[in-house]
């Protein structure tokens, strides 16, 4: 069985999901669509897809799923209409920057019963997995205390930033996820601090660069989320979970994992350079996971609801910053 999946959106992302998908056995690209047509019609000829648009694509039976990479506000409108279509549906983070939004179209999802996985692909990083499997062993005893660091390389543009919905819906959503999967529980409150130190042009813009925040569940356990737009020496993702009989940690990946020792030290080669080489291995495993869900009908994680949690979160810590105390997620 062969599932035809179809790309809404055929940018940066886009791309790397297209690789992912001509790497998943049982699974096809059979169509792209994009708002440029010279970007679809590029992607969808190294794949041997077509070209077709939306109408086109909700109503071909050979497309069972759709994986949507086109701008964030486009989210939930394409989701919605997915899922009355009967298709199943991966979407890139954020659903929508709104709360109300989000909640609007999950009651779509399932008035629907449609699949819905949202894109925390972290999640299916062999690295970050396997710390999750040595927490589910009881390597570690009881989860206690969680460290998140996650630093990009360089900012973005300040254009990008006054669009993206900000640090914590745009780069620190992936963190709350993690957080969430990591701790095995709710969060119940929210303490953040963030500021513009690296570009101040992203501050005009209404945004930070720089963030810290320390996310408390119910019974006291704690996640410390370290962010940062710039790190000179590359794409710095670590994570380290303390627990009641010793810890788990996964450091910083390389392309090429080597280390040469001579008179002036030890060296190793620089860090991956950004998120698309670096989790190349999660995007190609997220949607091998998405189709096997729809071949075999198992539930899928994270789902829309996870989106909706995270984005709670970060609304959470958007009010921490404005009000300088810890928020209760119960207040969004």
């Amino acid at each position: 069985m062969t599932i035809g999946l179809a790309l809404i959106g055929a940018g940066r992302i886009g791309k790397v999901h297209a690789r992912a998908i001509a790497q998943t056995p049982g699974a096809k690209l059979v169509a792209v669509t994009d708002a440029l047509a010279e970007a679809a019609s590029g992607l969808a000829a190294q794949y041997d897809a077509a070209v077709k648009t939306i109408d086109a694509i909700e109503a071909d039976a050979d497309v069972a799923a759709v994986v949507i990479c086109s701008p964030t506000d486009t989210h939930a409108d394409l989701i919605e209409r997915f899922a009355r279509a009967g298709k199943a549906i991966f979407c890139e983070k954020p659903v929508d920057l709104s709360v109300a939004r989000v909640r609007a179209c999950l009651a779509v999802v399932r008035a629907e019963k449609a699949k819905l996985m949202l894109g925390f692909n972290r999640r299916f990083d062999p690295h970050f997995r396997a710390v999750k499997a040595a927490i589910d062993a009881g390597r570690i005893g009881t989860v206690e205390m969680v460290q998140i660091t996650s630093r990009d390389p360089a900012p973005p543009p300040p254009a990008y930033a006054a669009v993206s919905g900000g640090i914590f819906r745009d780069m620190t959503i992936h963190d709350f996820d993690m957080a969430r999967f990591l701790l095995g529980g709710e969060v119940e409150t929210v303490q953040a601090s963030a500021a513009a130190i690296v570009d101040p042009e992203i501050g005009r813009a209404g945004d930070f660069d720089s963030a810290s925040i320390i996310l408390t569940t119910a019974d006291g356990r704690q996640c410390q989320i370290s962010n940062s737009r710039r790190a000179t020496y590359g794409y710095d993702q670590r994570i380290e979970v303390l627990g009641s009989k010793g810890a788990v940690s996964a450091e910083n990946q390389r392309p090429v994992a080597i280390e040469i020792a001579d008179a002036e030290g030890f060296h190793r080669p620089p860090l991956h350079d950004f998120f698309m080489t670096r989790y190349i291995e999660a995007y190609a495993a997220e949607i091998s996971h998405f189709v096997a869900a729809i071949e075999n009908g198992t539930a899928i994680a994270p789902d829309g609801e996870d989106g909706l949690k995270a984005l709670i979160i970060a609304e959470a810590a958007l009010l921490s910053v404005a009000s300088g105390r810890r928020v209760a997620l119960s207040e969004i």
